[in-house]
């Protein structure tokens, strides 16, 4: 009894076990906490990069590592596969000056277009997007694989692109140069030779050629989204070609159409069945390029605020003198300082009339557009050849009357007006010394006698009809 002294006495090794084994299970505790809350985190940041695209940007630049590191340049393979050249921006910098502003030859919301200078003084169009043109590396690739299948002779060529990969990235274009400005420069700028009607013709017919093989030549086909006059360039022979693929889309199969999330294009040359549906197709296309048709022949803009109301746009301006048959009433006043085949004239007003018509499946296609347009100038060219043919022996017959021929050409005179005042279009032709006009009788083709005198030389007399406006006595 005498060991077991009071206060001596020690606890017992239960207790001491049972607080071990509670700070063991607050280690564990802890642990589980830390990776529950790196767990989340992780979540949190990857669904934040997820949203801005950031995750997208690093996968594709570990795999531009990836690739590079082993040695393969999957964009030289390219290009050569599209058969495209690979320009490095240096060489762009010395072609444009460090694309200088005096190198600048087109602006618009896609990007600025400069005129570049290459060794041999090969001229080429660079196309300079702005940053926000392109949403992704993916989109530019596509847009130049979609533009490497177009070879035509009235399209703009892409000769080539330049891409660089990186936090400043750069996609640039580069296209065959066109020397001779754009189609809005010639019908409605300033200090340039205006067009004559054939020009215009042979314009619209080689755009529309163009245009034609975009919907039909190419598999699958490709719809431009933005016809308009700035668009179609002119080349030293006044030959037309097709430009600016910044909205183009691939089209769909057949006479189906594609349903666009987002609205492309420019006011005034928008399809209105387009706008309202949604819906995109060919025809759309076509919209546009009847209202360029329309410029074609009044060399006025699209859309006027200084019109009335209801001839605010270009197409409701035109349209009910073009119902009427008075295309002189709207006519380019450029084309009355010559002589202009009024006819045409009325024939392409009136079939861009049926391109922009309200249902789209009932506007003719662009082939049929051109083809329109090549059977009314090779009948224009024939009517023309039939004028022009030699002359039977009417000054050795004796006095026989030139009736025929003059009712052949009075048929293409007419009245024009300007500004509306009424003018006479007359007709002068100095080896038959004829003068014809629709309107004024008094002078008739008739009238004009040849004699033939004792040395065989045709004589030219000259007599005048009456009238009751006009009356001069005979000799």
């Amino acid at each position: 009894m005498a060991d077991k002294l009071p206060g001596s006495t020690s606890a017992p090794p239960f207790p001491s076990e049972k607080l071990d084994e509670s700070i063991l299970t607050n280690k564990y505790l802890w642990i589980t906490l830390i990776i529950c809350s790196i767990i989340f985190i992780l979540a949190v940041l990857l669904c934040v990069c997820k949203k801005k695209k950031v995750l997208s940007a690093f996968k594709q630049r570990i795999s531009n590592n990836k690739v590079e590191n082993l040695g393969i340049f999957v964009d030289k393979m390219d290009a050569k596969e599209l058969m495209l050249r690979k320009f490095e921006v240096e060489e762009l910098e010395i072609a444009t000056n460090h694309f200088a502003k005096e190198c600048l030859i087109g602006s618009g919301a896609f990007g600025n277009v400069y005129k570049g200078t290459f060794e041999g003084n090969i001229l080429l169009a660079i196309k300079m997007p702005h940053d926000a043109s392109y949403t992704s590396i993916k989109e530019f690739r596509n847009e130049v694989r979609l533009i490497s299948k177009v070879k035509h002779r009235n399209l703009v060529g892409l000769v080539g692109y330049c891409e660089q990969t990186g936090r400043k990235g750069v996609q640039i274009l580069v296209y065959e140069y066109v020397s001779n400005g754009s189609l809005l420069e010639h019908i409605v700028g300033r200090g340039r030779v205006p067009l004559t009607w054939r020009q215009r013709v042979n314009i619209a017919i080689q755009a529309a050629k163009g245009i034609a093989h975009l919907h039909e030549g190419i598999k699958p086909s490709i719809i431009h989204r933005d016809i308009k006059p700035s668009n179609i360039l002119i080349g030293d022979g006044f030959e037309a070609k097709v430009s600016d693929f910044g909205l183009v889309r691939a089209g769909p199969a057949g006479d189906k159409s594609y349903v666009s999330s987002q609205i492309k294009g420019t006011p005034g040359y928008l399809d209105p069945a387009y706008c309202t549906s949604f819906h995109l197709s060919p025809f759309s296309d076509v919209y546009s390029f009847g209202v360029i048709l329309l410029q074609l022949i009044s060399a006025r803009p699209a859309v006027d605020t200084n019109r009335s109301r209801s001839g605010y746009h270009i197409i409701e301006w035109v349209r009910p003198h073009l119902e009427l048959g008075r295309v002189e009433e709207i006519l380019d006043t450029n084309l009355l300082l010559e002589a202009c085949n009024m006819e045409i004239m009325l024939k392409m007003g009136l079939l861009g009339l049926r391109c922009v018509v309200k249902e789209p499946k009932q506007r003719p296609t662009m082939t049929q557009v051109y083809k329109e347009l090549e059977a009314a100038l090779r009948s224009a060219d024939g009517v023309v050849r039939c004028q022009l043919a030699p002359r039977s022996l009417a000054a050795s017959s004796g006095g026989r009357s030139l009736e025929n021929r003059d009712r052949q050409t009075m048929e293409h005179d007419s009245s024009i007006s300007l500004d509306g005042v009424g003018l006479q279009r007359f007709r002068v032709d100095m080896e038959s010394v004829s003068f014809q006009s629709t309107n004024l009788r008094c002078l008739e083709a008739d009238s004009f006698v040849f004699h033939v005198d004792d040395e065989g030389k045709a004589i030219e007399e000259m007599s005048l009809c009456m009238d009751e406006y006009l009356s001069m006595p005979r000799d």
